[in-house]
């Protein structure tokens, strides 16, 4: 009796037997491509992945991120048409509010006045009146007609030029708001320059309300003060419920700030009454109101 074949598989067997086989195949690639191999934990691969987020996050802070470090605030005058970024920084001033002033006078830009620094983009209103009383344009930014008005003082061709004038004495007084500029210069301690300067001023205001302003004046001798007598019946009041944004910032006591809040104000609650009405107004101290009030009418 011949045994059968002790290998022999049926042709059904050897189908499933190769399926098998292919499906461990497929398995085993399956597995090597993807899992990590036996040699990388889970571990190890966590903190791989950790330490490559780690370094992209670091790379991005360093590109597009400033080194902002606490530093004092140090405030000294300053001119935004020449001050460097170091100076600006010093005065508490944001890196991107830094680039906004760098920006706009790449562009040509020029702040002709303190209140043409209001308008930086990104500037607040408490920032601004930290830094207005520091603020100090160059007369190379001034309009021709304004610095060869005021500031001119090369000699004319008058027989004025040749003679001092006679100074007053100690008991004589002149009328602040009605004197000229050659009534001026008879007063100890003001020639020619401050003359025209108080003249200019006093255009400015709208008349003087007491002496003292003279002081707003850079280096106005402080000794010549006692000759002069103040009328405030001589000022000219701004009409502060008729003007637009643009003629109210022209005086020196209101900025482009207070200007456009006194706007606003009119455009939300009508006309004003009272300057004490701004008194609730953030662009308003109550010491910018008392120096205002006298050249202000409703």
């Amino acid at each position: 009796m011949k045994l059968s074949r002790p290998y022999y598989l049926c042709k059904s067997d050897r189908v499933v037997v190769l399926f098998l086989l292919a499906v461990l195949a497929f398995g085993v690639i399956g597995y090597h491509l993807l899992w990590p191999s036996a040699d990388t934990t889970p571990i190890a691969a966590a903190d791989s992945i950790r330490s490559k987020r780690s370094a992209v996050g670091t790379d991005s802070r360093r590109a597009y991120t400033y080194a902002t470090p606490s530093r004092q605030v140090v405030y000294a005058p300053f001119d935004p048409n020449t001050a460097d970024s170091t100076q600006l920084l010093s005065l508490g001033l944001q890196p991107y509010q830094v680039r906004n002033i760098y920006h706009y006078r790449a562009k040509g830009g020029v702040f002709r006045r303190p209140s043409d620094f209001a308008r930086l983009y990104g500037l607040t209103a408490k920032q601004y009146r930290e830094l207005e009383p520091y603020i100090r344009i160059s007369a190379d930014y001034l309009p021709a007609s304004e610095v060869y008005a005021v500031h001119d003082e090369r000699p004319k061709a008058s027989s004025d030029s040749l003679r001092y004038p006679v100074k007053l004495r100690n008991s004589e007084r002149i009328a602040l708001n009605l004197a000229d500029t050659t009534l001026l210069r008879r007063v100890p301690g003001i020639g020619a320059y401050y003359a025209r300067r108080i003249v200019a001023y006093r255009q400015r205001l709208g008349g003087y309300a007491h002496a003292r302003q003279l002081l707003e004046i850079d280096d106005f001798p402080e000794e010549a003060l006692p000759f002069f007598t103040v009328d405030a019946g001589d000022i000219q009041r701004l009409d502060v419920n008729r003007l637009s944004l643009s003629q109210l910032k022209r005086h020196p006591y209101i900025n482009y700030l207070q200007a456009r809040a006194i706007c606003d104000y009119r455009r939300l609650k009508g006309p004003l009454a009272s300057l004490d009405q701004l008194r609730l107004l953030s662009a308003f101290t109550a010491d910018d109101i008392e120096r205002l009030r006298p050249y202000v009418r409703f």
